[in-house]
């Protein structure tokens, strides 16, 4: 284990490298993430960039193996090995050949503030100029309208400048606006984007958030992120929920209200809106997509 001087406890393999000007993506799973659109996201970076580990952080002093725990790998009786699930700074290179680091894995289970003082500590050693968070949370939203995305940062100057939608509420925090602030603290620059998906598929992949947020991200930074795949699965997944609200009567006039509500909404006060309007639940319509899609299979 290798320690920086304020006895930050983490692994770096090899030497830190040295890259101009990197951003950080952050996508550490155990918070909200709906449809696990931002886990798809960051699945999508670590394999399109050949990314590598350059740091992996002590599991025993940020994870509780006992509600997380590792995984024996057996072969023919033998146990060849056990895979500790632990947060990790990992490098890429995008399509253009721009290297950045991404942090992932699981979200820590305790030490919060001892591990953001430590992203913080390393991605000033890294040069970090810019740290992007990815999220995904269900919202009244109808299918048929483009993914809404929000922005959170601890600067108000990041705020003003991004066109994105703004909140005023108070919810529970995961790890990553705890980082935020410890990046900010020290002059790096942080938020995370968020995208809204329609509550009533937040149990099943959501491709478009996927996409919209692999879109907003190059946007912010730069990099040349490819989400394309995702885009024409959102096609796909579209008109399918197309095709199942339209064979039911209901679903098609609470969609029409849904969409009615939201664009009254938007128009209004330029800001998506929150409603209580009885449409399906998320178990509900879940239940008749999946049917939907069986019956699309040779064979019903």
């Amino acid at each position: 284990m290798t320690s920086s001087p304020g006895g930050f406890p983490f692994t770096v393999n090899g030497q830190l490298p040295i890259v101009q000007s990197p951003v950080l993506i952050v996508m550490l799973s155990g918070w909200i993430d709906a449809s696990g659109s931002a886990s798809a996201a960051m699945d999508y970076l670590v394999e399109s960039s050949n990314a590598e580990v350059i740091v992996e952080f002590d599991p025993d002093t940020f994870m509780d193996f006992r509600a997380r725990r590792p995984v024996m790998e057996l072969r023919e009786g033998v146990n060849t090995s056990i895979v500790w699930n632990t947060p990790q700074i990992r490098m890429g290179t995008d399509a253009a050949g721009t290297q950045f680091f991404m942090l992932t894995g699981p979200e820590p289970d305790s030490s919060w503030n001892l591990f953001a003082r430590s992203v913080a500590g390393i991605a000033e050693q890294l040069g970090v100029v810019k740290t992007i968070g990815m999220g995904a949370y269900p919202f009244a939203a109808p299918h048929t309208r483009a993914v809404g995305l929000t922005a959170t940062s601890p600067d108000p100057d990041i705020i003003e400048r991004l066109t994105l939608s703004k909140n005023s509420l108070d919810v529970p925090a995961g790890i990553e606006p705890v980082i935020e602030h410890s990046l900010h603290k020290i002059g790096i620059a942080a938020m995370c984007i968020w995208a809204q998906v329609p509550h009533y598929v937040a149990s099943m992949a959501y491709p478009a958030a996927t996409a919209a947020l692999l879109e907003a991200v190059s946007m912010e930074t730069g990099l040349t992120l490819d989400g394309s795949r995702f885009s024409r699965e959102a096609g796909v997944q579209r008109e399918r929920l197309d095709q199942l609200v339209s064979n039911n009567p209901e679903h098609m006039d609470m969609l029409h209200k849904l969409e009615q509500s939201y664009d009254e909404a938007l128009s209004e006060t330029g800001s998506m809106p929150v409603t209580s309007m009885d449409i399906p639940t998320v178990d509900e319509i879940a239940a008749e997509v999946e049917q939907f899609l069986r019956d699309q299979q040779p064979g019903g």
